[in-house]
């Protein structure tokens, strides 16, 4: 058993798997479109949007969609074990360009190095980086 998050967008699902592949998150391995391959589209507005894509990086797998009914993202959120703060702020900083950061990143009561955020196009990330005390 594996699970998988699957995201819906309105409209935006390439332009986004385009942002996350920009920042490094992974790549785009496929994508059907309504209105081809015998995809029929759900209406002409949708002619040519996103019916179906898969997105996979080191450690990260999900889907994704255009659905012109899709529900704001809300109640969840991508999180993501990071090795180091380097590679957190990194990754921290290009998802949160245009978006909005909840939570700084910082040190936290638990010990960890975290930051919380929702991207420009809704999706909220949780970036935790457990690096063992130093001696």
């Amino acid at each position: 058993m594996l699970l998988s998050n699957y995201l819906f967008f309105t409209d935006a699902c390439e332009e986004a798997l385009r942002f996350y592949e920009a920042c490094g998150l992974g790549r785009i391995v496929e994508m059907v479109r309504y209105g081809a391959d015998s995809m029929p589209p759900k209406s002409e507005a949708m002619r040519g949007k996103v019916m179906h894509a898969k997105f996979e990086g080191d450690g990260i797998a999900f889907y994704a969609s255009d659905n012109d009914d899709a529900e704001p993202m809300r109640g969840s959120a991508h999180h993501l074990a990071m090795d180091s703060r380097q590679s957190t702020d990194q990754l921290f900083s290009a998802l949160s360009s245009g978006g909005l950061v909840t939570t700084a990143l910082g040190m936290q009561p638990w010990g960890d190095y975290y930051g919380k955020l929702t991207d420009r196009f809704g999706v909220q990330w949780m970036l935790n980086c457990h690096e063992p005390a130093r001696s």
